[in-house]
């Protein structure tokens, strides 16, 4: 089913809605939907180069709007709407032990890792980040650095390099997420011992 989601939106990404669609995919992506934006994303940098940076402020601040909704939903409609779909997605115990597991400097670092590699999924994290009742104004904050930073970065360099960049993302992503994961447990871990 979500292989078949993808593949409309990639054809949708050629359309003259392609902009309104791909904010939405992006606000969609940060709150509650499971195919990230990239799959508009990409097409749409690789077609139009001229205009990636245009998507990549789009889907960067739909993105952010998305994760502000993700908040509302775990902050104040978590029984109603998160449960229900942290049931559907199958996510409810990985929930409820990232929960137990989450302070502060954790929820930051899972707020740049899901907002840079989707690990976790940022909807989780922003729906997590409510439930635990984390301050919105640095929520908020460290959502801008990790998604507007993701999409200025791959807007910028599909602008620049084009295919290349592009295949170097899809057969390299699990690489770059390791590597994203890594960088960013050992800066925790340095912050939290030091």
């Amino acid at each position: 089913m979500f292989a078949r989601m993808a593949q409309s939106l990639t054809a949708a990404a050629r359309s003259k809605r392609a902009e309104p669609l791909l904010a939405f995919v992006a606000f969609a992506e940060s709150s509650f939907f499971p195919v990230p934006a990239e799959v508009m994303f990409l097409p749409m940098c690789l077609t139009r180069p001229e205009r990636a940076m245009r998507y990549a402020v789009i889907a960067g601040l739909a993105s952010v709007l998305g994760g502000i909704f993700g908040w509302v939903i775990g902050h104040y409609l978590f029984e109603l709407v998160a449960l229900p779909l942290l049931q559907f997605w199958n996510s409810v115990e990985a929930f409820e032990a990232l929960k137990a597991r989450t302070g502060v400097e954790m929820l930051l670092l899972l707020l740049v890792t899901s907002g840079a590699a989707h690990l976790p999924p940022m909807k989780v994290v922003t729906i997590l980040a409510g439930a635990v009742s984390f301050n919105l104004w640095l929520f908020i904050a460290a959502a801008i650095v990790a998604r507007f930073g993701k999409f200025l970065i791959l807007g910028w360099a599909l602008a620049r390099y084009g295919e290349t960049v592009a295949e170097v993302i899809k057969k390299r992503l699990a690489l770059a997420t390791v590597l994203v994961i890594v960088a960013a447990i050992a800066f925790w871990l340095i912050k939290s011992f030091a």
